[in-house]
């Protein structure tokens, strides 16, 4: 059976454009899968940690050394990298804040990406997943754009996931999208292009 991670980072819920985009990317791909399964990750909902000293001690000791507070901290990112290496697809969707991506999302990336797990001698480990992130912004930050270079959010993603071999990854940006608080028009105008990513 085949597996899509579904990864939420929004905190505006109903109000917001990429968890109706990443709604939208499901559907699709339920469509396309009938006999698939949906794993939910809402990183709103996991109040992750950031790390620290405990979870440092767990991911660079061997486990028979951890204390008791570095095994309680690790355990976070090992359900989280093996909720990863389960799957078989990957959709993220995420605002932009900033010119780059929220906090909760950077904390999560600071779980999976390890050291002798993730990543092996400089080798990503999650190859043969094919990944779409759905980037939503109220700015402008199409090519040819003034403030398109102000991007950061792409670029860090698209380097920092393919670090760990995640690198068969596309971005759908769904810019310009303050539209969707009043309504369903980011949704419409950017439908097409998750639709099709969905399908791939």
């Amino acid at each position: 059976m085949t597996t899509l991670l579904a990864i939420d980072a929004s905190p505006r819920y109903e109000h917001s454009t990429s968890r109706k985009l990443t709604s939208l990317f499901v559907e699709k791909w339920q469509a396309a899968h009938p006999d698939g399964d949906v794993i939910r990750r809402d990183l709103i909902k996991t109040s992750l940690p950031f790390v620290d000293l405990p979870w440092i001690g767990g991911a660079f000791t061997p486990p028979e050394k951890h204390s008791p507070e570095s095994a309680a901290a690790i355990k976070i990112s090992n359900d989280l990298v093996a909720e990863l290496q389960a799957a078989d697809r990957i959709v993220i969707g995420t605002p932009m804040y900033n010119f780059t991506i929220p906090a909760v999302l950077k904390a999560y990336i600071d779980h999976i990406v390890r050291v002798g797990v993730t990543v092996v001698d400089n080798v990503g480990q999650l190859t043969g997943k094919k990944t779409t992130i759905i980037l939503a912004s109220g700015g402008d930050f199409r090519p040819g754009s003034p403030f398109e270079a102000y991007n950061q959010a792409s670029g860090y993603l698209r380097q920092v996931l393919g670090f760990i071999g995640l690198t068969d990854l596309d971005i759908v940006m769904a810019d310009r999208a303050r539209a969707g608080d009043a309504g369903e028009t980011a949704v419409e105008q950017f439908g097409e292009a998750v639709s099709l990513a969905a399908e791939a």
